[in-house]
This record gives structure tokens, C-alpha cells and sequence, in this order.
């Protein structure tokens, strides 16, 4: 089946390593929790910003408030998949990002993982700022 991709979607590419297969030799469900925080991540480097320098410089950080999967086919050693997001919410402290895992035209994995801005160090809300919060508008 093929999937539409919006243009301003992001995708990475992810192969499948042995470490990441469980006993029955496909990928351990929990991994792509990990592939799609690599995503988001990639995509956040890609747009000029990373992790820690947010931290450092603006004093924020992005947790997971909430992570649901709907696992369809299981992917397997060797793998080359595409792992991608779009953003389906945002608010000035949120963001839905909508989330899968594929091979080749075949989705495997879909999801959607809410991840909140909070401040660095009492953890509590803390407003996305703009320079960010307009490139994540531009996933919509």
C-alpha cells in the first residue's frame, strides 16, 4: 500500500540490528518507541537545534507525556526501515507528533507520542519557544 507522505514530514532511515530483535527474531515492540525518539531527535538536529544545547541555552526539555502504538507487521534482522513523523497537535507547551515505522511502502508500525516542553529545572510546563515552536507548525 502507498503511503502519502506530506512534504513537510520528516523520515530518517533505521536498519534493524540483532540487538534490537527479541527471541522470535523481530523486533522487540519497546525499540520502536526508541526508533521514533531518534526521529524526533534527528528532525530536531536537522532544524539547527539539539537536545542538549536547549537545555544549556534556552533552559528546556522535551519528556513523554504519552505513547500509544498500533503494531501491524513485526520488521526483522537487516531491515532498512523508514521511520517518520508529522506533527497532529501543537499547543505552546505540547506536541502530538504522529509517528510509523516502514518498510519500503509497508507500514509496520504507527503511533502517536505527545511529548511536553518543560523547564530545566523545576521540571514543571514551560512554554515552547517561538524560534521552535515555528518550525514544529511547519510539520502541521
Amino acid at each position: 500500500m502507498k503511503h502519502e507522505q506530506k512534504p513537510n514530514a520528516f523520515t530518517m532511515p533505521v536498519r534493524v540490528y540483532y540487538e534490537d530483535t527479541d527471541a522470535g527474531g523481530v523486533v522487540y515492540y519497546a525499540n520502536y518507541l526508541k526508533f521514533f525518539e531518534r526521529c524526533r531527535t534527528e528532525w530536531m538536529r536537522q532544524v539547527g537545534h539539539d537536545q542538549s544545547a536547549l537545555a544549556a541555552e534556552a533552559g528546556i526539555l522535551f519528556v513523554v507525556r504519552k505513547a500509544a502504538c498500533d503494531y501491524l507487521k513485526p520488521a526483522r534482522l537487516d531491515d532498512q526501515l523508514s521511520i517518520g513523523l508529522e506533527v497532529e497537535k501543537l499547543t505552546r507547551v505540547r506536541v502530538v507528533f504522529r509517528q510509523h515505522a516502514r518498510r519500503g511502502d509497508q507500514e509496520l508500525v504507527t503511533g502517536t507520542v505527545e511529548i511536553a516542553c518543560v523547564d530545566r529545572d523545576r521540571l514543571t510546563p514551560a512554554p515552547i519557544p517561538d524560534f521552535l515552536y515555528e518550525k514544529l507548525e511547519a510539520l502541521k
